[in-house]
Parts: structure tokens; C-alpha cells; sequence
């Protein structure tokens, strides 16, 4: 697990990545509303595997799931990615939605390389490459040479994203 903030940093760098393919799509609405709502969720969502698991409806706000299951499983966070992704540009949510899941998954791609790791399918896979709290610069670094990335280049021509539209 990477530390609290590694996965602020990294969830700033979700946003930024969200709202630049959410322009990229032409899906940042008037005013660039729904890119700039596509950062702001995608800054959310860089931590949000973690406050999911509060029961915040309970006055003593303890966890009512384990840590690294449900709210950290990998289909969930890429069902809501390509869900999102195929309604840009026609649903106002979509673009919130996919800053979120954007979040969610790099909040996934920096704990997984601790020995716990993440439920990507059925049960937890590791990298087991660091204990938690080690090594946080290179996760941050990481994320932030893939959010310049996006927003400077996009998506590759090579990676044809348009059957995601198709899907679901």
C-alpha cells in the first residue's frame, strides 16, 4: 500500500489524465465543465478505495468491508472506466464517472506492488516488489510521467479505443 500521500499525489495525476482524454474525446462540455469535473473526481478518486470502506453511516465510522477487497476489486473500478468511456460526450455523468474510475485504478496500480496486493478478478495478486510506504516516490513519479503523457500526447493512434464505445 502506498501511503496516504502517494495516493493524493497520484490521484492529482488521475485527474489531470482524466481531464485531458476527456478533451481529447471533445467531451469537456461547455466551458470545459466536465473536464474540469472529470480532474476534480479523478483527485477523488485517487483515494477513494480506501474512504469506501468507512461506514460512514455509523457513528464509530469503522470499516464495514475488509481493507483490499470489494472497494479495491479491479473489475469494478474497469467495468465503471469502459462504461464511462463509451457514454462521453453523451451523458453529463459520464465524464465525472470516468475521473473517478481513473482515480480508483491508479489508486489499484500503486498498491499493487505491495506483498498485500489487489483483487484485480478473484483474489489478491502482488507484485511484491516493496513493503507498504516504500518506495512511494517512484509510484508518484510514475503516475505523473503517465499523466504528462496523456495530456501531451493522448491516445496513441495505435491504441484504438472505439471498441470501448462498443462495449457494454
Amino acid at each position: 500500500m502506498a501511503s496516504g500521500t502517494a495516493h493524493h499525489a497520484t490521484g492529482w495525476a488521475a485527474g489531470v489524465i482524466a481531464a485531458a482524454l476527456v478533451t481529447r474525446m471533445g467531451a469537456d462540455g461547455p466551458w470545459h465543465l466536465f473536464a474540469a469535473l472529470a480532474f476534480v473526481a479523478g483527485v477523488a478518486g485517487g483515494t477513494a478505495p480506501d474512504w469506501l470502506e468507512v461506514a460512514w453511516w455509523s457513528k464509530k465510522r469503522r470499516l464495514w468491508c475488509t481493507h483490499r477487497t470489494i472497494t479495491h476489486w479491479g473489475i469494478g473500478w474497469i467495468a465503471l472506466l469502459v462504461g464511462s468511456y463509451r457514454e462521453l460526450g453523451h451523458q453529463w455523468w459520464a465524464a465525472p464517472a470516468f475521473g473517478f474510475a481513473c482515480g480508483g485504478l491508479i489508486h489499484l496500480f500503486a498498491d499493487w506492488p505491495n506483498p498485500l496486493g489487489v483483487p484485480w478478478i478473484m483474489r489478491r495478486h502482488s507484485l511484491n516488489w516493496w513493503r507498504s510506504g516504500h518506495c512511494d516516490l517512484i509510484v508518484v513519479a510514475a503516475s505523473w510521467v503517465a499523466a504528462w503523457f496523456f495530456a501531451v500526447h493522448g491516445v496513441p493512434h495505435s491504441w484504438s479505443l472505439e471498441p470501448l464505445r462498443r462495449l457494454v
